[in-house]
């Protein structure tokens, strides 16, 4: 098991040698400022359950149900609905930029009382609002959840999560989502993951493709991009958005070890290197075994039939040595220099620590 631990180690290792210096299009490592998602949120109510909806406690259920038959000109008191077959859920769901009035978009259902299960229910319409408080769409639609519970006698079966689903194609976009990303004929190509070096082969890449000093990098995370007089026509201006684009770059990436020390992941970046360093690991086991001792009472004696445990202790050290490391400057190496120390991947997370502390670890170590 440890062996194949390590190989999987060395296979990541390697495509992440592999992928971080591989070329990426503009816009898969950067977006234009402006263009961005129209986060949505409503409220609703989900009809048609079997049984599996919210109790009496969820009086924000009964509520919502006596308001909307008030709409349809009946009143009923709410002290006397019984609703069973009626979920109250909370309805979110993203417009892509550039969104125009009748597109179509999913969205995610979840309830919000005690319901325990939207199986076979149905979102009645539900206005979803943005952050402004306006009405960029409205849901309605049969709730796909992906899963089935069944509950008898105190038994019960469930597959997946039943409190939540989706809603494909659910809802209809109300209001067209605005996005600038020109002004006065310049705009701002910004990067996913902030670094200068990244930021200046993309004004570079820009510069080059388009003969001249059109892109600026202003930080990090950010270069200006003025668009040429040729591209200042109707319908020219996508057509140099999509250029720019499309353009490939090498994006600089830090020296970083990634450690999560709940599941014991470790990700080991292209750029890590090690310099020369000695290694000694080992650790304490303890074993505690318990064996049950049966004494039977001799004949005619009357006794009783008495069980005890025996418990033996014993506790050893894992016989350890000294592993010199010479200095690796790849991933690949420091896959193998791991490997060859034959210890599992806790004991490699306390080694990446050391190796911090010592200064012998050129990278960024992370700990999530």
């Amino acid at each position: 098991m440890k062996r194949f631990t390590f190989v999987i180690i060395s296979i990541l290792s390697a495509i992440l040698a592999t992928s971080s210096y591989s070329a990426s299009r503009i816009k898969d490592i950067a977006y234009l400022q402006g263009i961005r998602n129209e986060q949505l949120i409503g409220y609703g109510l989900v009809v048609g359950l079997n049984g599996t909806g919210d109790s009496q406690r969820s009086t924000f259920t009964l509520q919502s149900v006596s308001s909307m038959l008030k709409r349809f000109g009946i009143t009923v008191p709410q002290g006397d609905l019984r609703l069973r077959n009626v979920a109250a859920v909370i309805v979110t769901a993203s417009i892509p930029g550039f969104s125009r009035e009748g597109g179509i978009i999913d969205v995610i259902v979840s309830s919000l009382g005690d319901a325990t299960g939207l199986q076979g229910g149905t979102l009645l319409m539900t206005p979803l609002s943005g952050l402004d408080g306006a009405v960029y769409a409205t849901a309605q639609g049969p709730v796909s959840v992906g899963g089935f519970s069944a509950s008898s006698g105190g038994n019960e079966v469930r597959r997946n999560h039943t409190a939540a689903g989706r809603v494909p194609g659910g809802a209809t976009i109300e209001k067209a989502v605005v996005s600038e990303f020109s002004k006065d004929w310049s705009m701002y190509v910004v990067l996913m993951q902030s670094d200068f070096t990244t930021a200046e082969r993309i004004a570079s890449a820009v510069n080059t493709k388009f003969k001249g000093a059109i892109a600026i990098p202003k930080d990090g995370s950010t270069v200006a991009v003025s668009v040429p007089e040729e591209f200042r026509k109707d319908g020219r201006l996508v057509e140099f958005v999509s250029l720019v684009e499309l353009l490939e770059v090498t994006p600089d990436v830090a020296a970083k070890v990634v450690i999560n020390e709940r599941t014991g992941t470790i990700v080991i970046g292209g750029n890590v290197s090690i310099l020369p360093v000695a290694i000694s690991t080992g650790g304490l086991n303890i074993d505690i075994q318990s064996t049950p001792v049966i004494s039977q009472p001799g004949p005619f004696s009357n006794g009783t039939t008495v069980s005890t445990q025996r418990t033996t202790v014993s506790a050893g050290l894992d016989s350890s040595a000294v592993y010199a490391l010479e200095g690796v400057a790849t991933v690949q190496d420091v896959a193998k220099a791991l490997n060859s120390l034959k210890v599992s991947p806790r004991d490699i997370i306390a080694i990446f620590q050391a190796l911090k502390e010592a200064g012998a670890l050129k990278a960024e170590l992370v700990i999530i």
